[in-house]
């Protein structure tokens, strides 16, 4: 009896902090997709054209990243939740100047600044949940990433109802703004979890970090990621230019993808629990590769489109938490460890999209389908070499 007293409040805290990470990026899934959607709104807002306004998203990443690198090291030396909530206030903070300026050079620094919090928010939601459920965190680690793309999901409908009911893009931002108040003021009244190279739930400790397993992780999240979003942002161009429907019909294809990927990330709680990382990791890499395919087999047919945009983002849905879930398997994660391993998923959000942009002129749009294919499958190489890493760990 006292022993299940005593582990009563354990659970019951570890419960709470993971809330308080789900609401976090809950509302950061919902600040992330806010942007896309009202890219207009801001063009005429600075009277840029819409080639001016797109280095929004470029100031963002390049602020990402500063915030992956650095963050990583914040969250080592200072108290986890002050951190992430402090983050939070200031993602809120600028989300609710972005519809207030004026300026292109001004809104491209807010830009740069909105990078740094999300950066340094996405390494401590991950890191944070790692250091509370240790090798057991894979369940709670997909349940993170789904409760992202749910936000991400939501935010393009409560953009859509902002606008019809005020006529412009301000109080979008300014409702995204207060949603990301309660999960900061909820973790400011949580405890942060200790930095601890133990596992939570066993108590052994786990394995130093090994920086060829490091790198190797790092490598497989700049492959899915760049895929993911290499199909997120071509899939739509892909359709229209490719002859297979009318602009809604692509945007249907498009919708379709990001369904299934939320989908598929709910769907990889369960079986996180069920399989090895590197079980699901080769599972999501298959069946990438056979959605594309699929599509690359019959291009002109929209079915087969839509089915393979499904299959796709079933597949590569869960890649990113399993990634972090291999790491935490076979090495203790700090927050360095970590904002590597968001440093390796930015530079891959950045590289694939930009190398499939410069050759779909001369290609043609089935660049980006090949582009994706490669992409994949260098994925399954790295994930060998790092199925060795890791074994050599044990």
């Amino acid at each position: 009896m006292d022993t299940t007293l005593q582990k009563q409040p354990a659970a019951s805290d570890r419960m709470a902090k993971t809330a308080g990470y789900y609401s976090a990026f809950l509302a950061f899934g919902l600040a992330g997709a806010v942007v896309g959607p009202t890219i207009g709104g801001l063009a005429a807002n600075t009277h840029s054209s819409l080639s001016a306004i797109t280095y929004f998203m470029t100031a963002s990443a390049l602020g990402y990243l500063l915030g992956s690198i650095q963050g990583g090291r914040l969250y080592d030396r200072v108290a986890g939740h002050k951190l992430l909530a402090t983050m939070l206030l200031m993602l809120g903070a600028m989300l609710a100047l972005v519809p207030l300026i004026r300026s292109l050079w001004l809104l491209l620094l807010v830009a740069a600044v909105l990078g740094v919090t999300e950066g340094v928010t996405d390494v401590g939601g991950n890191a944070l949940l790692v250091w509370v459920h240790g090798r057991g965190v894979g369940p709670f680690m997909n349940g993170l990433h789904f409760f992202y793309g749910l936000g991400a999901f939501i935010s393009p409908l409560i953009v859509a109802q902002a606008i019809g009911l005020s006529g412009g893009i301000t109080w979008a931002y300014w409702v995204m703004a207060l949603l990301v108040l309660p999960p900061a003021l909820w973790l400011l009244h949580v405890p942060s979890p200790a930095n601890s190279a133990a596992d939570s739930e066993s108590g052994e400790p786990v394995a130093p970090a090994n920086n060829r397993l490091v790198a190797l992780v790092a490598a497989l999240l700049f492959l899915f990621v760049g895929a993911e979003m290499c199909f997120g942002n071509w899939a739509y161009t892909y359709a229209v230019r490719s002859g297979m429907g009318s602009a809604t019909i692509a945007a249907y294809f498009t919708a379709a993808f990001w369904g299934a990927l939320t989908a598929g990330r709910l769907l990889g709680v369960p079986l996180s629990a069920r399989l090895l990382p590197q079980q699901m990791l080769l599972g999501d890499i298959l069946g990438c590769l056979f959605g594309i395919g699929l599509i690359l087999a019959w291009p002109q047919s929209e079915l087969i489109f839509a089915v393979g945009a499904v299959i796709f983002g079933l597949s590569i849905a869960s890649a990113f938490a399993t990634c972090v879930n291999l790491g935490a398997r076979y090495m203790a994660i700090t927050g360095r460890i970590q904002g590597w391993f968001c440093v390796g998923a930015s530079l891959g959000s950045m590289a694939l999209p930009w190398i499939v942009g410069q050759l779909f002129e001369v290609v043609g749009p089935s660049i980006t389908l090949w582009g994706i294919l490669v992409d994949v499958a260098l994925a399954l190489g790295v994930l060998a070499a790092a199925t060795r890493a890791a074994q050599a760990r044990k």
